[in-house]
């Protein structure tokens, strides 16, 4: 009789959780797409105001969708700005950068989590973080000064190579392949694999979720970059899209539609790029081979 109870009580109980746990989600789903309308609406603006001729733009009373929706500020944008030219120069940047970024990076994080038997090694990471408490503006003088006296001023491997090395990336790699036990080495290493071919045929592969938001994180922000690219290059035709937007401010006057136009159009490779590749950042594959 009392097992006759249980189980049918169980129904109940269960059913009872379930409800309680859909009672406590309900306000919290409800607070996020709260948090995300807040966070969007900007964006939303913004996005819809590259739509609005000139006119509308400063109106009163202000409205959030365009009256007389025009493309005039994308045209402009296309052919008298000569967004190409500064949109080819600054994907060849941001590339070029996130490619070595993530090669060097790996290769440092690799060395520190498998060769730390030394005590050099050890030595030398703590000293790599502690360049993290340094501000970007207190390297950035004696970096400028290194880069005029090996020729690269004005120059496009002045804006890649101070750039390649992050303390961020080393860190997050060394922290991965500490994750990966020192047996899969040792096995690859009595089977007769080079420490180059352990390296990139077993190690770097592995790491592919850590390589893919290294390289997310590290076109954003070469993509984004203003300060060092306004110091380093003097040329004109070789400004990267952050530096031309900048020009459009003029000192008396500013074409608002074609700031915004060109400013929405220098977002969608990044808008695309996270699009693409969101699912290998947390990717359940992270811990594969990680077993022991």
């Amino acid at each position: 009789m009392s097992t006759l109870t249980t189980t049918a009580g169980e129904p109940r109980t269960r059913k009872a959780r379930k409800a309680k746990e859909l009672g406590s989600a309900i306000p919290m789903t409800a607070f996020l797409w709260l948090l995300a309308a807040v966070y969007a609406f900007p964006l939303l603006w913004f996005l819809l105001s590259a739509f609005k001729p000139g006119s509308e733009l400063f109106q009163y009373p202000l409205s959030f969708l365009p009256e007389d929706p025009t493309v005039a500020g994308f045209e402009k944008a296309w052919d008298r700005f000569d967004f190409m030219l500064y949109f080819s120069n600054t994907l060849a940047v941001a590339l070029t950068t996130t490619v070595l970024t993530v090669m060097a990076s790996a290769m440092t994080g690799y060395a520190l989590a498998k060769y730390r038997e030394q005590r050099w090694v050890r030595i030398f990471f703590v000293c790599l973080l502690a360049t993290t408490m340094l501000p970007t503006e207190v390297i950035m003088s004696p970096t400028f000064l290194v880069i005029r006296d090996l020729g690269m001023y004005d120059s496009f491997a002045g804006l890649v190579v101070p750039s390649i090395l992050t303390v961020t990336g080393v860190f997050m790699f060394r922290q991965f392949f500490l994750s990966v036990p020192d047996d899969i080495v040792e096995a690859a290493r009595i089977d007769g694999a080079r420490e180059a071919g352990i390296f990139f045929r077993i190690m770097l592969p592995m790491s592919r979720p850590i390589i893919m938001t290294l390289a997310i994180f590290s076109f954003q922000w070469r993509w984004n970059d203003y300060v060092w690219p306004l110091i380093v290059v003097g040329d004109e035709r070789k400004f990267t899209l952050q530096i031309a937007l900048r020009s459009i401010v003029g000192a008396e006057n500013i074409d608002w539609p074609l700031l915004l136009a060109a400013s929405v159009m220098s977002i969608l490779p990044l808008v695309l790029i996270f699009i693409v590749f969101q699912k290998y950042v947390m990717n359940e594959d992270i811990n594969a081979g990680l077993k022991d």
